[in-house]
């Protein structure tokens, strides 16, 4: 079954106050779980950034690692659920679900 990537961009959550954060991710979690209870849900998390800088690293093909060059902002994935579904609407169907629970418009794309 196909796999779809929904995801929201690296600080769209900005507008969200530290205390107002709870009240977001409730309704994100139980989208997360409404998936896993429908049988869709491959994996959701968010990706940790410290500070400015990214904690990733870049192989090359050669096996060197450096810790950049960094994407912008903009183009930083802030969080994401996968879901295996038989089609693009009910991917789509997933996405506005998480889009309300987090008052931010998703990103869907096709795995392969």
């Amino acid at each position: 079954m196909p796999e779809y990537l929904i995801s929201f961009g690296r600080g769209a959550m900005g507008h969200i106050s530290e205390e107002e954060l709870p009240e977001v991710g409730r309704p994100a979690a139980a989208v997360c779980k409404e998936a896993e209870e429908a049988g869709v849900y491959v994996f959701a998390d968010g990706l940790q950034y410290d500070g400015d800088g990214v904690e990733h690293a870049v192989v090359g093909i050669d096996g060197s690692v450096t810790d950049g060059p960094y994407a912008e902002g903009k183009e930083l994935i802030g969080g994401m659920l996968i879901v295996s579904v038989p089609t693009r609407a009910d991917a789509l169907g997933w996405a506005a679900k998480v889009a309300a629970a987090c008052q931010r418009a998703q990103d869907v794309r096709k795995f392969g």
